[in-house]
C-alpha cells in the first residue's frame, strides 16, 4: 500500500459530517432518528429507532442528510462500526459520522478500507475518551484514504462486493425459508385449528436448561455465544476464551436442535435454533436452552418466535420483579397451545426439517464466504494481493 497515494477523507469525500449533537424530543409517531447503537453488523436497525418531528428531521438533514452511496460510521460507544448505504434512506443521524461519497465505487472502496486492519488501526489511533470511547469529527476528516489506480480500486471493490452480495443472498434465502415455514405453521395450527384439539403445555414436551458446565469439565477453551450475538436465528459471532478467563455467564451446554431464547427483553428477538454445535460451544445463562424431547424443535421454535408470542412473552417479562424485563424457564414451560393430530404434525415436521436443512447448508456456505472475504480483505487493502496488476 506504500506505493498508493493517500488523501484525507475530507478530500476523498464530497463532505464529512456527524449528524446532530442535540437530543430532539422523542415522539410515538414521526420521522426516524438513528444513533450509534442502531448500526449493527453492517446494517441499520430501524426496529427500535427514535421517532422525531418532521421539523427536527429537516433541521438535522440540513447538516447531514444521508443519501444513497454514503458511508456511515459509529462515533461513540462501539466506535468504528461501518455501513454502506446502497438505497435511498429515510432517517436522520446522531453520533454517527457521515462520509458523503456520491457514487458507488468510492463508497464501496471507503467501506472496505474502514473495515480493513489498516483502516481500523487508523480509527483506533484517533479515538479519545475515558468513560466512553469516541472519535471526533475533525479526526474523521483527517483519516488518510489510500488510493490505488482507479481500475484496481474498482476491481478490488468488485471482488469484495461479489462476496458480500452472495452472503446477503444466502441470508435472504434463509429469511424466506423461515417465513414460509411460519406461514404454513400459522395456517395449519392457528387459522385452521380445531376446537376439539387438546390444549397442552409446552412443559409436557420440552425440558429447559438441561445441562451446564461444572468444575469437572474437560474443556480448556470455549467458543462463547452471548445473547447479543444471536438475533432472529442468525449468529453474528462466537467469542473465544480460555476456561479460566470465561465470563461467569458462560455456563449452558447446547446440543443439536436445542432452541435458544433470551430471557431478558424478549422483544429484542435474541433467539435461534442450534445446528450441530461443536462440543466447545457454550452459551450464556441469559438464554433459556430448550430441549425438545417429545416434539419437533422447529414446531417449538416457530411457536415461541411468532410476533404474537414475542409480544406475549415480553408482557410477561415486563411484569417480572427483576431489574430488567425477564422471563423464567417456568414462564416458557407454562405456555399453552393446541396439539394438532399426529398426521398434521408429521406433515409439518417433514416440511420444516427440509427447510432447516437448507437453512443450515446456507449457513455453512455463509461462514465459508465470510472467511474467504475476511482473509482477502487485509491482503487486498494492503496491496499484498493485487488484482489487475502483475505481482512483482
Amino acid at each position: 500500500m506504500s506505493e498508493w497515494k493517500e488523501i484525507p477523507a475530507s478530500e476523498y469525500c464530497i463532505n464529512v459530517a456527524d449528524g446532530t449533537h442535540d437530543t430532539p424530543k422523542p415522539l410515538d409517531i414521526g420521522e426516524y432518528l438513528i444513533t450509534s447503537k442502531h448500526i449493527i453488523g453492517g446494517k441499520v436497525d430501524l426496529s427500535n429507532a427514535y421517532m422525531i418531528s418532521t421539523n427536527d428531521f429537516e433541521k438535522i438533514n440540513l447538516r447531514s442528510k444521508v443519501d444513497k452511496w454514503d458511508v456511515l460510521i459509529t462515533m461513540i460507544g462501539t466506535v468504528g462500526e461501518v455501513v454502506l448505504i446502497d438505497h435511498e434512506p429515510n432517517y436522520a443521524i446522531k453520533n454517527i459520522g457521515l462520509f458523503k461519497c456520491g457514487e458507488e465505487t468510492k463508497a464501496r472502496w471507503l467501506k472496505y478500507y474502514l473495515q480493513s486492519p489498516p483502516g481500523k488501526a487508523e480509527i483506533q489511533s484517533r479515538m479519545g475518551g475515558t468513560t466512553q470511547e469516541y472519535i471526533a469529527l475533525g479526526e474523521l476528516r483527517k483519516l488518510p484514504i489510500p488510493l490505488p489506480p482507479l481500475p484496481e480500486q474498482k476491481a478490488i471493490a468488485s471482488v469484495l462486493s461479489s462476496l458480500d452480495d452472495k452472503i446477503d443472498l444466502l441470508h435472504r434465502q434463509n429469511k424466506t425459508l423461515e417465513a414460509m415455514a411460519e406461514t404454513l405453521f400459522r395456517q395449519w395450527f392457528i387459522e385452521d385449528a380445531k376446537e376439539d384439539w387438546e390444549t397442552v403445555k409446552t412443559g409436557d414436551y420440552i425440558k429447559t436448561n438441561v445441562s451446564s458446565l461444572n468444575k469437572e469439565t474437560a474443556l480448556k477453551t470455549i467458543r462463547y455465544l452471548d445473547t447479543g450475538s444471536l438475533t432472529e436465528g442468525k449468529i453474528d459471532s462466537f467469542q473465544r476464551f480460555d476456561m479460566s478467563d470465561a465470563p461467569s455467564r458462560a455456563r449452558r451446554i447446547v446440543k443439536h436442535n436445542d432452541v435458544l431464547i433470551s430471557t431478558v427483553r424478549p422483544n429484542q428477538k435474541h433467539y435461534g435454533i442450534m445446528k450441530h454445535p461443536d462440543k466447545d460451544v457454550i452459551v450464556s445463562t441469559g438464554f433459556c436452552v430448550i430441549t425438545c424431547e417429545k416434539i419437533n424443535p422447529h414446531f417449538i421454535y416457530i411457536l415461541l418466535t411468532t410476533e404474537e408470542m414475542t409480544e406475549y412473552l415480553h408482557s410477561i417479562a415486563e411484569g417480572s420483579t427483576s431489574t430488567y424485563p425477564s422471563l423464567k424457564p417456568s414462564d416458557i414451560e407454562d405456555l399453552e397451545f393446541q396439539l394438532p393430530p399426529e398426521e398434521i404434525l408429521k406433515a409439518f415436521y417433514e416440511y420444516a426439517d427440509n427447510a432447516w436443512n437448507k437453512i443450515d447448508y446456507n449457513h455453512i456456505q455463509i461462514r465459508t464466504l465470510e472467511k474467504l472475504r475476511d482473509t482477502l480483505l487485509p491482503k487486498l487493502m494492503s496491496g499484498e494481493v493485487r488484482i489487475g496488476v502483475k505481482n512483482e
